[in-house]
Formats: structure tokens, C-alpha cells, sequence
């Protein structure tokens, strides 16, 4: 089993459900209260009827996730599909996708067809419903029955990490939904051609997008049928940089994680003359005749953090 996206979108410790609408402070009550009416006027305006916009109403101002019936769920499902609010649409997404911390959540969306009517918002042009889209995607797919529909949302989540701003929320997101469906060895063949785009990601985003697609990377690396198309993939130079004892502890742990898994099972898979010969692969980077990756692990063993000095330890005793 591999790691998934680290409860970002989970509800705390305490299994207390997240408010549906997200208030501020003290004035909460105010708020949801001046939203709901808003949305009670706002669906009367679009020609709903009066009960149906009360319904809408009525969900809103449920007080957690977790109280939320299988006929809530549906009518959230039901407003994705017919109210042209952008506002409503996203608020939807945020309930749909906290109730979906919770199991039995995600079966009853998926018994209902909610998960290819809320994946269907991944080609608004609305980046943030996008986003909240991706969000709620990543908690339901936390299931195996439900991650057998998704994978076909796999290509495209990764065009949207691909082209969306870096280090936003958007590729965040993407890659949190990507974490949580390369937990197991299931669908990770179809993350095996982005290789290339995480390295690149790693050298270039925030600390934040490193740990994200450090978590993928990770995953797919512990699948030994993976290993070899991982190091023949293209890799920036400047990955090397990365082993370095100024870098974030997290993200340093991470990649040595990541480095470990593919020494785990470098030894069973044949590596040929050409991948060796290969100057932008990962495998030349990390083991070329100018490779400087094991000159950077002798000093990480000074490294003040004993998870990082495990890590370098398990990679020098197999080389």
C-alpha cells in the first residue's frame, strides 16, 4: 500500500464534520442565514420552484458533513446538474466533498451516479469549481469500488496539473486526487508517462507542490514494475540539487524515500547499455560516471535529522 494525499481534505481527529458553508468567527450564524436566503432568492429567480429552493436552502444550512441523509446528498448531486450559480455549484462541491470524507458518503454518491456528474465539473471554466471538483474527487476516491470509475479521469486530471499556474491550488489539487489513486499498484500504469512532468514540478515548485508529487512519486516508485520506466524517464539536471542539507526536512525525506524505493529493485530489473548511456534520464543523474548523487549523500549523513540519515543509510548499504 502506498501513501495517500495526508488527510488535507479528511475532517479532523476529533471526526467532527467541517461546516457546510465556512463562516467567520462569531457572525457564522449571520452569515449562513444572509447566504441561504441569497440562495433561496437566487433559485426563485432562475425559475425554480419555491419548495424546491427551499430544499436547496435546507442543505446549505445543515451543521456538518456528517448529519448529511442520502436524500441531501442526492438533492446536492441534482443541483450540479441544473443550477447555473457558480457560487452554489462550488458550495455544492464543498459539502459533497466533506461528506465524502466519510465511507459510507462515498459509497451512497456512487450508488446514486454522483461521480461522474461531479467529475464532469473538471472542464468548467471556473478554476475554482475546478479545484473543488478535484477536492472532492480525492476523498472518494479513498475507495477501491469508486476508484474503478475514476480512473478514467486519471489522463485528464494530469492535463490539468500539466497546464494550470504553478504551485497552485489547482495542480495542488490535481495531485492530492493522483496520490490517493496511486495507493495501490491498480492504476499507476497510467501515471507512468507523467513521470518526466513530476520531475520537472520537483525542481521548480513550492515546498508544498515537492511534498505533493513526492507523495506520487513515491507511491509509483514502490511498484517494482514501474521502476524501469521511472529511470528511463527524462529528469531536469538540477534534480540533484535537491539532496541537499538546506532543503526542507519533508520534502528531503520524501525524495530519499522516493531514491530508496528505486534501489530496492534496481537489482531486478535489467539495465540495459543505452538507458546507461542516456544523459537526461533520472538513472544518469542518479548513477552517471559525473553523478555527484552519493558525493551529496555522504554529507546528508551529517544531516541533524535521524529520519534523513535512515534514509541515506538504506541507500549506501544497497549500492
Amino acid at each position: 500500500m502506498g501513501e495517500n494525499s495526508g488527510g488535507i481534505w479528511k475532517l479532523s481527529s476529533s471526526k467532527v464534520a467541517l461546516a457546510v458553508l465556512a463562516g467567520a468567527g462569531v457572525s457564522y450564524g449571520l452569515y449562513k442565514l444572509a447566504f441561504c436566503n441569497s440562495c433561496l432568492r437566487k433559485s426563485l429567480q432562475d425559475g425554480r420552484s419555491v419548495e424546491a429552493a427551499r430544499q436547496e436552502r435546507d442543505v446549505f444550512t445543515s451543521q456538518s458533513a456528517s448529519n448529511l441523509e442520502p436524500e441531501h446528498l442526492k438533492m446536492l448531486i441534482l443541483l450540479l446538474q441544473t443550477s447555473l450559480d457558480p457560487s452554489s455549484r462550488k458550495k455544492a462541491l464543498v459539502t459533497l466533498g466533506n461528506s465524502a470524507a466519510f465511507s459510507v458518503n462515498q459509497d451512497y454518491i456512487r450508488e446514486m451516479g454522483g461521480l461522474h456528474i461531479i467529475a464532469g465539473l473538471l472542464s468548467d471554466h471556473d478554476s475554482d469549481i475546478k479545484v473543488q471538483t478535484l477536492n472532492a474527487l480525492s476523498n472518494l476516491s479513498m475507495n477501491v469500488k469508486n476508484q474503478e470509475l475514476l480512473k478514467v479521469y486519471v489522463k485528464e486530471t494530469l492535463d490539468i496539473i500539466e497546464t494550470a499556474p504553478l504551485s497552485s491550488e489547482l495542480q495542488l489539487a490535481g495531485l492530492r486526487m493522483l496520490t490517493n489513486m496511486s495507493v495501490t499498484n491498480n492504476y499507476q500504469y497510467m501515471m507512468k508517462t507523467s513521470v518526466t512532468l513530476f520531475l520537472s514540478l520537483l525542481v521548480v515548485g513550492s515546498e508544498s507542490l515537492q511534498i505533493q508529487v513526492l507523495k506520487v512519486l513515491v507511491n509509483l516508485s514502490a511498484n517494482p514494475d514501474l521502476v524501469e520506466d521511472i529511470l528511463k524517464a527524462q529528469a531536469p539536471a538540477s534534480l540533484i540539487l535537491l539532496f541537499d542539507s538546506c532543503t526542507n526536512t519533508e520534502v528531503l525525506v520524501r525524495a530519499l524515500t522516493f531514491v530508496g524505493n528505486l534501489k530496492d529493485s534496481e537489482a531486478s530489473i535489467h539495465i540495459t547499455e543505452i538507458l546507461k548511456l542516456k544523459k537526461d534520464s533520472l538513472y544518469f543523474i542518479l548513477h552517471g560516471e559525473t553523478s555527484q548523487f552519493y558525493q551529496k549523500l555522504s554529507l546528508l549523513l551529517l544531516h541533524p535529522d535521524v529520519e534523513v540519515k535512515n534514509q541515506v543509510a538504506k541507500i549506501m548499504v544497497s549500492i
